[in-house]
């Protein structure tokens, strides 16, 4: 397959920097997005001659896609002067692959996340998402071949595009192949409980890439053995760690822009002061609602918390911002709403007129999120299992007085933030109402110091340098 455009530098991903909404008149106003990739890929610079392959993730985006169709890219003036391709995946095929096997079975897979007494079934109906899995791989695969111009570095992301090296090595062999875990990887046991042949697939897959990245050792380590024991080990490839950090620029200028200090007037009206008129302690929580995030047993521990140590009963609040994710998916839907039950349960048992407990919002505010790291006193992060976790490194990057961080060992973040951290396991609910009492018991001064290390260690690569370390060693310098 020859290529029609020559672009230098690629990246591909589920989701792209833009997404579209469609106005009553018809027309198409474009939404740039943000996060670790966005700020990785302007760190190129425009002769790099980058671009960046997309799904279109819905209608807006699709009709974006079609009128363009002609160019085959969108126009720069609504991409920031990215060069991006947004592909036109058919609806059904691209909800089967998304919803389907990325998020609902490969996403369970490494997130270990299985109640294995009654699922996964892998039967008719998963075969025949999985084909429609690999003609979405097949579609990333064929674009980016085009795309690319003699030799040219593809980087391609996660869990949704496992197959793409592969298929992409036997379109173009002359193009340098990257692969970029942003998930944990299952240890072999767990891995297998995927059918013999599809584990084989996806192995071989990312094997396709001439270089794999994880964001831990462990998760690195986890990927080589399945591939020792399923499939004769990692042949040419290699693989490499690459913990991508905070934006620490971005994020302490964002934080102190005027609609993050109305925000935080709202908050502290909301928390109100002790009976004491002392300010209340904050315990902070920042997630998208999704199962790994532990959202439930955190609540749980704040109860604990309150049950065995009377003294914080109307000292602490709980903020506790749980923005809902994939509510298309109905375990999803269901664990918000088990969320908002017990958020509820606290605050009916242990509420004051003057004190509410837990407060929980629900609808996505990123001013208000900053809002929060700016006032607490302890960060809780507790996922049952993460590749990362950014709202770790992102809240000792922001908090005012400096924060004490309760982590979960689960956390890729681990790594690099637990020895400054109170570390949890996050199934023993009672442990982690120890650590919140311990963590809220701090000396201001301790507290302090960690805090200054836990932001240090967790801005350590920022992601343009996440980005371009990944492209260095693409082009052939060795691990």
């Amino acid at each position: 397959m020859a290529s029609t455009h020559g672009a230098e530098v690629l990246v591909a991903s589920n989701r792209g920097p833009v997404s579209y909404e469609l106005l009553e008149d018809g027309s198409l106003r474009a939404r740039r997005g943000g996060g670790g990739l966005v700020s990785g890929l302007s760190a190129i610079g425009p002769e790099a001659g980058a671009v960046w392959v997309c799904a279109a993730l819905g209608d807006a985006d699709r009709e974006a896609a079609r009128r363009f169709e002609g160019g085959r890219r969108l126009p720069s003036d609504a991409t920031g002067g990215q060069q991006v391709r947004m592909l036109d995946i058919d609806a059904a095929v691209f909800a089967d692959a998304y919803n389907g096997i990325a998020n609902s079975v490969l996403w369970f897979v490494h997130h270990m996340l299985y109640q294995t007494p009654l699922e996964p079934v892998f039967d008719a109906e998963f075969r025949r998402q999985w084909a429609s899995y690999e003609a979405y791989n097949l579609a990333f695969a064929e674009a980016l071949a085009e795309e690319a111009a003699e030799g040219a570095a593809v980087v391609v992301q996660d869990y949704h595009l496992t197959l793409v090296p592969g298929m992409l090595r036997d379109f173009r062999p002359d193009v340098r192949i990257g692969h970029f875990s942003h998930t944990p990887w299952a240890p072999v046991d767990y891995f297998r409980m995927l059918p013999d042949d599809i584990a084989e697939q996806v192995l071989r897959g990312m094997l396709g890439a001439d270089r794999l990245g994880f964001l831990t050792r462990r998760w690195a380590d986890a990927f080589t053995g399945c591939c020792d024991a399923l499939v004769d080990g990692l042949g040419g490839t290699r693989v490499g760690v690459h913990g991508l950090g905070a934006d620490a620029e971005f994020l302490r200028e964002r934080a102190h822009r005027a609609d993050v200090d109305e925000r935080m007037a709202a908050l502290r009206e909301e928390i109100g002061t002790a009976p004491d008129g002392a300010p209340r302690r904050t315990v902070v929580r920042v997630d998208r609602t999704e199962l790994s995030k532990n959202i439930v047993r955190g609540l749980l521990a704040y109860e604990q918390l309150l049950e065995d140590r009377p003294e914080w009963r109307e000292r602490v609040t709980h903020l506790a911002f749980a923005y809902p994710s994939r509510q298309d998916l109905a375990v999803y839907r269901d664990y918000t709403a088990e969320v908002q039950r017990v958020a509820q349960e606290i605050n009916d048992r242990f509420g004051t007129p003057g004190w509410t407990p837990v407060v929980l919002h629900v609808r996505d505010d990123f001013a208000r999120s900053l809002a929060a790291y700016r006032l607490a006193d302890v960060a809780l992060v507790n996922p049952i299992r993460d590749g990362m976790n950014l709202v770790a490194k992102e809240v000792p990057v922001v908090s005012d007085a400096g924060c004490a961080l309760v982590l979960s060992r689960e956390a890729g973040a681990y790594a690099e933030l637990g020895e400054d951290a109170v570390v949890v396991n996050p199934y023993d609910v009672t442990g982690t109402a120890r650590a919140l009492h311990e963590a809220l018991t701090m000396p201001a001064h301790e507290r302090a110091e960690r805090s200054k290390r836990l932001a240090a260690a967790a801005t350590a690569l920022p992601p343009a340098q996440w980005f371009l370390d990944q492209l260095t060693e693409l082009n052939g310098r060795p691990d």
